[in-house]
């Protein structure tokens, strides 16, 4: 079992930056893949970034490949995502989530998520 939650969101202009953490619970932490997901009024969940144990290997959605960074501490049991020229069109709730299995990138495959934390970017 793995517990999630978020943190980090706010309030920025475009072409700033913002650091999001993922802080979980659970001994088993590092033998999960995690992601972030992000979720706009009136759209679906979609995939931001993955990142494997230990290889720490890493897959961007094309969207922020270049702009966003997924890493993780397995000794703070944290996941960050830095998030770099924020768009406008990164204005969202940001999930984090957790799988057994590296490189899914549909929301239905991950078993474990947080509450969420917004993300507010204007022009």
């Amino acid at each position: 079992q793995v517990q999630l939650v978020e943190s980090g969101g706010g309030l920025v202009q475009a072409g700033e930056s913002l650091s999001l953490s993922c802080a979980a619970s659970g001994r088993t932490f590092s033998r999960f893949a995690v992601a972030w997901f992000r979720q706009a009024p009136g759209k679906e969940r979609e995939f931001v970034a993955t990142i494997n144990n230990p290889s720490g290997i890493a897959y961007y959605a094309d969207s922020v490949k270049g702009r966003f960074t997924i890493s993780r501490d397995n000794a703070k049991n944290t996941v960050y995502l830095e998030m770099n020229s924020l768009k406008p069109e990164d204005t969202a709730i940001y999930f984090c989530a957790a799988s057994w299995a590296f490189g899914r990138i549909a929301a239905s495959e991950y078993n474990y998520w947080g509450q969420g934390t917004q993300v507010t970017v204007s022009s």
